[in-house]
């Protein structure tokens, strides 16, 4: 079969090309919009209305810019926001007007909720003024509180979509946008006959700054729902979002002292349950621990941590395995997630230096104790810093204890390059051969950002395992990367390896021993016609793809060119009606379910893999997704549907089924998974959830139930009743129950 070598060697020359030849400017804007915040002696009270005299005398920050559909137009819509600061916080009021309020739409009001499908309001402060770093956040008119931190101005890996799966919520925690991020801070809004509106008050201690006077990058989005329609303060292209940060403007005015920080947050849990497989009788128990934040600088912070604790978090969302690779989980813990791009290298979900499950998650998922720890994080002048040391205990027949210990250090460099190092080290702490116990990993990252349009990216990494010095291949991992990326056409080229011994213990590796390529043409077209067919679409993106995986003799084992046009229709839905090529090659026997073993061969197939959505704003709506054709020795057809339902904000609901019907030569098999949420909001911080799943691939159905009663920054009251059941195949009855009840309490020590 050809070498995928010479095609990428191709598109990488026309991707320089484009972009040494190309003199369009993809910034909507070419001067920079300052806005100025107002010293305030008598602070708002946060109760939604900006009828207070104290926001009379700031100055309003209005004419907002259309980025869609209609980019550098005025928006529709008229908004003013006015900030205002004390020695305490730093407050944000937005009236967003509306010609019809009847058509505001507010969805889900929980916590970190996602706003695309909602009328909703968001700030980014980029605090160090590097254009890269920033912190978010946002609300709807049902008063959610939605935050987040920004890194590396949220860029990620890019390429052709993947297979039917299981959607929720973006809960990214890696380098680029980490919406787990928790802080304290609050929020309220009103809507009314003119629109709606909404008051902000973000405590200094909950935001990382340099020493007064402060120039702060500053940009405000607002999503108006019901006419799709996007609109920034300072104008940002379509192509890109809040998290452009050097599109963003200027906020000056801002003289913040350093407040003293240092906060404390104990937790007392209670907790009763049984593990059927291996336990006679129930246990219960009691704990307790405690996290403190102590603030050395405004721009950096040590968290100490003992006997931590994660009861509350939402369990995993489960998975079918139909390929020979690992599963990527992404972590949800609140300690590991705060700064989480400082200890981010690698590529994506494929290749991590460092992975945060891997402390305290054992094989299998079990849990791990963690017996404390300390991080350091935040930024030191132009440098940014992470330290993170953890002690585990022993869970005999399971695991060892183990130290974990990672250091990273980065700078940023203008707009949108930057260049960093990491040191990732795990170090056994019992067993007689504790001594040999240990795993090491060394790396570094750099991006490099030409113009608007061009960016390359990299990374090379190398471990070290006692024993592997023995071994044939070698130790190490690389990655290059180069995009192109203007208003109608974005191209990529990108190459990693992976070699065979490359071992990073506290990593995560989808595969072993390759090499890697991948490259694509994205188009974004809107052509007055499409606008006058029966069913108006807003945008066609037609787009083909590819990504091949050789081993490092030069074996394909894996390729996927992927041929489509996503159709964007002016109401909200959407239809992806793609064609991949596949191509599998399997060196030796591949067991994909017991008893059915496909021999060593070179497979190749076209398939259909087609998505589809209607409207997610509506209080109705279905999405799903096909996959039909050849599967390596025969035949796939996967059908993923999911039906969501909301009623007003309260109530929210979602059925997803996902059934693989796999007909080979060796032998046949289906496989299903069902998801059942549903989640109560009594108000935007009182609500109930459960998560019901079913999966015969693995046997078994699970609930996950919580109520939860949040105070600040991710605080409060937590119950949580979990329960396994075995389907009656291989596992019968109830497997695992478990009743915990939490409470947690952030102390302001210094306030």
């Amino acid at each position: 079969m050809r070498s995928p070598a010479s095609s990428p060697l191709a598109l990488a020359a026309l991707l320089l090309a484009a972009g040494s030849g190309s003199a369009e400017e993809d910034e909507t804007a070419t001067s920079v919009r300052i806005g100025r915040a107002f010293s305030t002696i008598e602070a708002p009270a946060i109760d939604g209305r900006l009828d207070e005299d104290v926001w009379a005398a700031a100055e309003p920050l209005t004419d907002f810019v259309q980025a869609d559909p209609f980019e550098g137009e005025p928006a529709t819509e008229r908004t003013e926001v006015r900030i205002l600061f004390d020695a305490e916080a730093v407050y944000i009021g937005a009236m967003l007007y509306d010609s019809d309020p009847s058509g505001i739409i507010a969805s889900d009001a929980r916590r970190d909720s996602g706003l695309e499908d909602t009328d909703s309001f968001r700030v980014v402060f980029d605090t160090y003024h590097d254009l890269q770093n920033g912190f978010v956040f946002g609300t709807t008119p049902a008063g959610l509180e939605y935050d987040g931190q920004l890194s590396n101005a949220g860029g990620g890996g890019g390429g052709g979509g993947g297979g039917p799966q299981m959607r929720r919520a973006g809960t990214g925690s890696g380098g680029g946008f980490n919406v787990n991020w928790d802080a304290s801070w609050t929020v309220a809004t009103q809507v009314t006959d003119e629109g709606w509106s909404a008051e902000f008050a973000i405590p200094l201690r909950t935001l990382r700054y340099g020493s007064s006077p402060q120039t702060w990058g500053i940009n405000f989005h607002r999503n108006i729902r019901r006419k799709r329609e996007d609109d920034y303060w300072s104008p940002v292209a379509r192509i890109y979002n809040l998290y452009r940060l050097s599109s963003a403007g200027e906020l000056h005015g801002l003289e913040l002292q350093s407040p003293r920080n240092l906060k404390v947050t104990p937790y007392l849990l209670g907790a009763a349950g049984r593990d059927y497989v291996v336990e006679v009788e129930g246990q219960t128990n009691t704990d307790f621990g405690v996290d403190a934040k102590v603030g050395l600088t405004p721009a950096l912070n040590v968290d100490l941590t003992y006997n931590t604790d994660f009861a509350q978090v939402e369990v995993d969302d489960q998975q079918i395995n139909l390929s020979r690779f690992n599963l990527f989980f992404p972590e949800k813990r609140p300690f590991f997630l705060e700064n989480a791009g400082n200890f981010s290298m690698g590529q994506g979900s494929s290749v991590d230096l460092f992975f945060s499950r891997r402390i305290g998650i054992g094989p299998g998922g079990a849990p791990v104790p963690i017996l404390g720890g300390a991080r350091l994080s935040g930024k030191a002048g132009d440098y940014n810093l992470g330290f993170l040391n953890m002690q585990t205990q022993e869970v005999a027949g399971i695991v060892a204890a183990n130290n974990f210990t990672v250091m990273s250090v980065s700078r940023e460099f203008g707009e949108r390059s930057s260049l960093g190092t990491m040191f990732v080290n795990r170090m056994g702490t019992s067993g007689i051969d504790s001594e040999n116990d240990w795993n090491r990993t060394w790396g570094v990252d750099g991006r490099l950002g030409i113009g608007e349009t061009l960016t390359f990216t990299g990374f090379a990494a190398r471990t070290e395992t006692p024993g592997y010095e023995l071994l044939d291949g070698g130790e190490y991992a690389y990655m290059g990367r180069g995009e192109y990326f203007r208003r109608d056409l974005r191209l990529w080229f990108g190459m990693s390896e992976v070699a065979a011994n490359f071992n990073p213990e506290v990593g995560f590796l989808r595969r072993r021993a390759y090499r890697s390529y991948d490259y694509g043409y994205f188009g974004y077209y809107r052509p007055a016609f499409l606008q006058e067919l029966p069913m108006p679409i807003r945008e066609l993106r037609p787009h083909i793809t590819y990504s091949g995986f050789q081993t490092l003799e030069g074996f394909l084992e894996t390729s996927r060119l992927h041929v489509d046009s996503h159709v964007d229709f002016e109401n909200g839905a959407h239809l992806s009606p793609a064609m991949n090529r596949i191509v599998e090659g399997l060196q030796e026997p591949f067991e994909i379910r017991e008893g059915i073993v496909v021999p060593p061969g070179t497979y190749e197939h076209w398939q259909l893999g087609w998505r589809w959505n209607t409207n997610r704003a509506a209080p109705f709506s279905y999405s799903g997704g096909l996959d039909y054709g050849g599967f390596l020795s025969g035949e796939q057809r996967t059908l993923d549907t999911t039906i969501n339902y909301r009623w007003g904000t309260r109530l929210i609901t979602a059925a997803a089924w996902l059934y693989n019907d796999i007909q080979l030569a060796e032998g046949s098999f289906v496989a299903n998974l069902g998801q059942f949420r549903v989640a109560y909001n009594f108000t935007p911080l009182i609500y109930l959830q459960a998560l019901i799943q079913y999966n015969d691939d693995a046997d078994i159905w699970s609930s996950n139930v919580r109520f939860s009663w949040l105070n600040t920054g991710g605080t409060g009251l937590f119950l949580v009743y979990n329960d396994t059941e075995g389907l009656g195949d291989v596992l019968i009855g109830p497997q695992n129950r478990s009743l915990t009840i939490k409470y947690t309490h952030q102390f302001d020590v210094l306030r």
